[in-house]
């Protein structure tokens, strides 16, 4: 054996983990507004896990309605987002908050192997919650696991350090409290939050309702599902009605009369997707505007993901709408 084989060793990376949250926090994403679209799947995530358990295991009591709330208080400068989903103890806290790039998701999925069947979740690489810290100094989570008598407050700052304790909540699910920083101030109205959730979850499975601390005075103040809830695009050709590609069009363009063609299709092959495009009978008022950009939408699971893709197809044919 030579000097220098004797001398080899491994050797562990060190991380500084307040950089390496500043850097999922900041630079991964391009909007700040995406912190919403991330809390929001990871929710549906829950609520989605607890379904399929619900229906597989006998013993897991079924939920009557899953929903998904966000809560505003301009006053404490709180964004509150909350779901009755499968929730997490003291030892799914530690493991799926306290270690980056740790996804819950994957790893409910790996256990169910084989017997995954009828299960569709968003989540995948364990790194969206983090972008919480983007628009906020301080993050509580509490959540009851829903085999589980006992609940937990997680807390942090985004600085490389927090806290696990018992606390006393009482619905099974998790609720996830920002402490909203001073110059982000936009994500404690109403409207901008509603708008960001018709713009990235419009089609998550679960209803989405938003309210503000400023509701509670309105005795006349009815609450309303934001999102729509379905996406089309994903149901079999032969399900859908006419009239349901026609209202799905008037939803997401800015006419009212029927589409002049409708092109839906599934391609399987190296990357599987799904089109749903629409050629549109009324001429847009910028079709012959030379900055006009194509309306194509990806949405992948059901979230929207980006509609710059100036690249998917030529110039000439931007007169396209979705999807």
């Amino acid at each position: 054996m030579t000097k220098q084989q004797a001398e080899k060793k491994t050797v562990k990376f060190e991380t500084e983990v307040s950089k390496l949250l500043d850097i999922v926090a900041n630079s991964l994403y391009t909007e700040k507004e995406i912190f919403l679209r991330e809390l929001i799947s990871n929710a549906s995530d829950a609520c989605e896990k607890l379904r399929y358990l619900s229906q597989t295991d006998t013993n897991v009591k079924k939920v009557e309605k899953f929903e998904i709330r966000i809560h505003l208080n301009e006053k404490n400068k709180t964004l509150t987002i909350r779901d009755n989903g499968i929730g997490m103890d003291e030892g799914d806290m530690q493991s799926n908050l306290g270690t980056i790039a740790k996804s819950g998701t994957e790893d409910f999925i790996k256990k169910l192997g084989n017997k995954k069947g009828d299960i569709n979740q968003i989540g995948k690489f364990g790194v969206g919650f983090y972008s919480s810290f983007m628009v906020s100094d301080q993050v509580v989570v509490r959540s009851k696991k829903y085999d589980s008598e006992s609940s937990f407050l997680w807390t942090s700052d985004g600085k490389g350090t927090f806290t696990i304790e018992p606390t006393e909540y009482k619905e099974t699910g998790t609720e996830i409290t920002l402490s909203v920083k001073k110059d982000e101030s936009e994500f404690l109205s109403k409207w901008r939050i509603e708008e960001i959730v018709k713009k990235y979850s419009d089609f998550v499975p679960f209803p989405i309702y938003v309210s503000a601390e400023e509701d509670k005075k309105d005795k006349d103040n009815k609450e309303e599902q934001v999102n729509s809830a379905e996406a089309i695009w994903l149901k079999e050709k032969s399900k859908i009605k006419d009239d349901e590609y026609k209202s799905f069009y008037n939803q997401i363009s800015s006419f009212y009369d029927e589409p002049l063609k409708t092109i839906h299709f599934k391609a399987e092959g190296v990357v599987n997707y799904t089109a749903l495009l629409y050629l549109p009978k009324s001429q847009p008022q910028d079709l012959y505007h030379p900055d006009r950009k194509n309306k194509l939408k990806l949405y992948v699971n059901k979230v929207f993901i980006s509609d710059k893709l100036d690249a998917l197809i030529p110039a000439w044919l931007r007169f396209f709408l979705e999807w």
